[in-house]
């Protein structure tokens, strides 16, 4: 058998194929081997190869662009021997999930790469936040990934008819997403999320205490990930899991846990935004104006929709600071776009002054 079968062999489990064999070529041509990164920590990383985990480090490739950092779920190539050893390169990403950093630069942070599956994990121990999830899914159709729903802890919500009227809720607020209901303390719900993600790559997404850890250790079949109980007051845990890991599958698969985010930022994610909003998208094509804000002009079929009781308001608030939060994102790195931003507000603003004094029988 060949050095390429024995490496094809041993990295099928972690999602090698022959397009990334391909795309491998010119690196093997250099002596060099393939692996996927499944930890980074302060620039080293763990890249599991063909002769096993390896420690690399990653200071040949730290560019000042914080979205061209390795990270966990990259293929990369790594030196044969030598003390340290390093990455030289990854490979183009096929998928990348992307956060905005709490950095007053609009920055990008990377938490996954090369990742076909987004499980949002939601806790039914505490009341829905539906807007949260709005931003996850935002996320998550941006990355390029197919998002999916779990609603952990169900088992705390005994009453079939109420957990109904939840995953109802969770299901308006998801269009095109499967949401599913699990309980990984009993096991209950989880053949159909093991079929879902048993192939390509899944990343567990969350706030603390949503459960991840619990659902990772049962989709592995291991306690590989340390659990702590929630606090009761609100649900939230602590950071158990303090780093990105990814891990085979028994069942198929690779699954990648990150630590649960406090904060959920969006960063270019205009296209996302749309899908999770889809109905709301499809409405403004019916505005009398192509640039409705669907606030006060006239003739808006999105506001028309809400007093119909077609669209509910939420929904529309949600999709609104969703839309401005990404726009203001994007414009802090383009000038121009500011500007245009400001001056359509002021614009909005003075019609909104209008149609007030209108109102009150003023002349504007």
């Amino acid at each position: 058998m060949t050095s390429t079968s024995v490496q094809s062999t041993a990295l099928t489990p972690y999602g090698w194929d022959d397009a990334w064999a391909d795309a491998f070529t010119p690196h093997a041509a250099k002596g060099l081997l393939p692996g996927r990164v499944v930890r980074v920590d302060r620039g080293q990383c763990d890249v599991v190869t063909a002769d096993g985990v390896v420690r690399a480090d990653t200071a040949f490739v730290t560019p000042h662009d914080p979205l061209r950092v390795v990270c966990t779920g990259d293929w990369v190539a790594v030196e044969p021997g030598g003390h340290p050893r390093y990455v030289r390169a990854y490979l183009p990403r096929r998928t990348a999930f992307v956060r905005s950093t709490s950095s007053k630069r609009s920055e990008g942070q990377i938490l996954a790469a090369n990742v076909d599956h987004a499980v949002i994990a939601v806790s039914l121990a505490v009341e829905l936040d539906l807007g949260r999830v709005e931003r996850f899914l935002a996320l998550a159709w941006e990355s390029g990934a197919q998002p999916v729903v779990v609603l952990t802890k169900a088992d705390l919500v005994p009453d079939p008819v109420t957990l109904a009227h939840l995953v109802q809720d969770v299901e308006t607020s998801a269009p095109g997403v499967p949401v599913l209901t699990v309980s990984a303390l009993y096991g209950e719900g989880l053949d159909i999320l093991v079929s879902l993600v048993g192939s390509g790559t899944t990343v567990l997404l969350g706030q603390s205490g949503a459960g991840k850890s619990t659902l990772a250790n049962a989709l592995v079949g291991d306690d590989v990930m340390d659990v702590r109980a929630a606090r009761d007051v609100d649900g939230k845990g602590r950071h158990t899991t303090t780093t990105r890991n990814l891990l085979a599958l028994p069942s198929g698969g690779v699954l990648i846990d990150t630590p649960g985010l406090r904060g959920v930022g969006l960063f270019d994610a205009e296209t996302g935004v749309g899908q999770v909003f889809a109905e709301i998208e499809e409405l403004a094509a019916d505005c009398r104006f192509h640039d409705c804000a669907h606030e006060t002009e006239p003739g808006c079929a999105v506001r028309s929709a809400v007093e119909d009781g077609a669209l509910p308001v939420r929904r529309l608030e949600s999709y609104r600071k969703l839309k401005r939060e990404n726009q203001w994102i994007v414009a802090k790195t383009d000038a121009r776009l500011r500007a245009e931003i400001k001056k359509d507000w002021k614009r909005r603003g003075a019609a909104g002054k209008a149609a007030m004094e209108a109102k009150r029988g003023r002349r504007p």
